[in-house]
């Protein structure tokens, strides 16, 4: 067995063809392009980097892009002060702050100032709370809903099977667990305290891995035609950007799988536009 290929850069182009029809739309009925603000604190070099992808992602869909770089050294105060001044503008649909912030900053309590109508990264306690107890329509932390298309594009029904998810962050373990519930999977969250974690893995019909580290999961710990799902982006011995899989062995176990790069990535991106337009057409 060989495990069908679950290409994210695929899968994503054919969602933001779609959402360039919708940020039309809103042009329409708002008489602007809906806009994304982005704050960034200092010169994480990956941050730039994810910055620029999310910039021509606003110019691929017609979504307007907002950046405002802050120093190092800016106060915790004027960071606070910059957020409410987007929430005011009635032109800026959505805003994230750029993660991580710097040593010195509450990062809890910056993303708490964030309007949950303009949090298009789902971080807000709020959504996450709407998300966790299934009330209204909460803009959605943007991997694990990028997760979920990703799932859904094999044609794999989800209802009915196993599920398990290696870590419990709350940008990634969390959510995807509640939304795989959501979806009526039997749910598994395991964790660097889980004992017989290859023996819990195996079960799944359905295996999210988010944990950080190269290469970890190997093929005797994968379900025979088993969906994975690697969000891991690590670098090997040699430098190479690599997942938590074990990719060339684990695809010989699997049904269906996503590579590292171009599988997880590119949908979390076009999720963060998606939210973006979603906010827009709230407003």
């Amino acid at each position: 067995m060989t495990a069908k290929l679950i290409d994210g850069k695929l899968i994503a182009e054919k969602v933001r063809a779609e959402l360039r029809k919708e940020a039309a739309q809103v042009v329409v009925k708002r008489g602007h392009i809906p806009i994304l603000a982005i704050i960034m604190v200092g010169d994480n070099p990956a941050s730039n980097t994810y910055i620029k992808a999310k910039e021509k992602g606003c110019a691929e869909v017609g979504i307007g892009f907002l950046l405002r770089h802050f120093a190092e050294n800016t106060s915790q105060e004027k960071i606070i002060e910059e957020i409410h001044r987007l929430e005011a503008d009635t032109k800026v649909s959505g805003m994230i702050v750029q993660l991580p912030l710097p040593k010195g900053f509450d990062e809890k309590k910056i993303l708490s100032e964030i309007p949950p109508r303009k949090d298009v990264d789902g971080l807000h306690y709020i959504n996450m709370g709407k998300l966790l107890v299934g009330e209204g329509q909460p803009l959605l932390p943007c991997t694990p809903q990028g997760i979920m298309e990703l799932i859904r594009s094999t044609g794999v029904t989800i209802e009915g099977k196993r599920a398990v998810v290696v870590g419990r962050s709350n940008i990634v373990g969390k959510p995807i667990a509640i939304l795989l519930m959501n979806a009526n999977a039997t749910v598994t969250i395991c964790h660097s305290r889980t004992p017989d974690l290859g023996a819990v893995i195996k079960e799944a019909d359905i295996a999210v891995f988010a944990v950080g580290k190269p290469k970890i999961i190997k093929a005797d710990m994968i379900k025979p035609g088993a969906v994975i799902i690697d969000v891991g982006t690590n670098r090997d011995e040699n430098g190479k950007l690599v997942g938590d899989v074990d990719f060339e062995v684990c695809k010989q176990v699997a049904g269906w799988i996503t590579p590292v790069p171009g599988g997880v990535g590119p949908m979390t991106v076009t999720m963060l536009l998606k939210n973006t337009i979603r906010a827009a057409q709230h407003m």
